[in-house]
């Protein structure tokens, strides 16, 4: 299995820049699923979604400000943005972007990735959206009866060292997260749309430190929300 590892979740930062993208990435995606529905995680799927993926590496401060500011009718705006090239080696790579401006968010993302060897071109079509979803398990055949009785288009269902992955299609990923809820399943380490590559690429030589470093300055770009790529790191 192993894919899950991809996903580009909330990770520890290892660098004062890195943690505050990280804490300003984690209050505009809950701050965004506040404002799409409830300011409550128990009847807000999408803002409990949001709060399970950062609740482990930023603070409750963070959460609860995000969500206060959302209940008190601020109307702050994002825009989101997508941007595609070519990195290292043979290496694809998609980044996603949600910034009050859009222009600062281009400049910096694009001068990240040409000052490590990328440029901008059509990757898009090597990478495959999916609905992923992953939590602590062993009952597989279970879970993977469950959802397909309840109508859930499946890709995948997988289970190793007792953690089950469900891949499916990306209109499915809420209605499959009740499912699992209903089932019992409380807690996910992942609950996301995504972009897997179709197939992935192993670099070599100075490829895998521009890419390592690459990857590395794009957490420290507060406009970054994600990123996808098609490197086995």
């Amino acid at each position: 299995m192993g894919r899950h590892f991809e996903v580009r979740a909330a990770a520890m930062a290892g660098t004062a820049a890195k943690k505050s993208a990280l804490y300003m990435r984690a209050s505009k995606e809950i701050y965004m699923a506040a404002k799409s529905g409830l300011p409550d995680p128990v009847s807000n799927l999408a803002l409990r979604s949001a709060i399970e993926k950062y609740h482990k590496n930023v603070t409750k401060d963070v959460i609860e400000r995000a969500i206060k500011k959302a209940a008190g009718g601020s109307a702050e705006a994002y825009s989101s943005g997508r941007y595609e090239f070519f990195g290292p080696g043979k290496s694809y790579i998609i980044v996603d972007s949600l910034t009050d401006n859009v222009n600062r968010a281009f400049v910096e993302i694009r001068t990240v990735l040409t000052r490590h060897g990328g440029h901008m071109g059509a990757v898009a079509f090597n990478f495959t959206e999916t609905g992923v979803i992953v939590f602590k398990g062993t009952n597989r055949d279970q879970v993977e009866e469950a959802l397909i009785l309840n109508d859930v288009d499946v890709r995948e269902v997988s289970e190793e060292d007792g953690t089950i992955e469900c891949l499916v299609e990306p209109t499915f990923l809420g209605k499959a997260k009740i499912v699992l809820i209903e089932m019992g399943i409380s807690e996910f380490e992942v609950s996301e749309l995504t972009m897997l590559p179709n197939e992935k690429v192993t670099l070599v030589g100075e490829d895998v430190e521009r890419f390592q470093d690459l990857i590395d300055k794009l957490d420290e770009l507060q406009d970054v929300q994600n990123y996808y790529h098609n490197v086995d790191l």
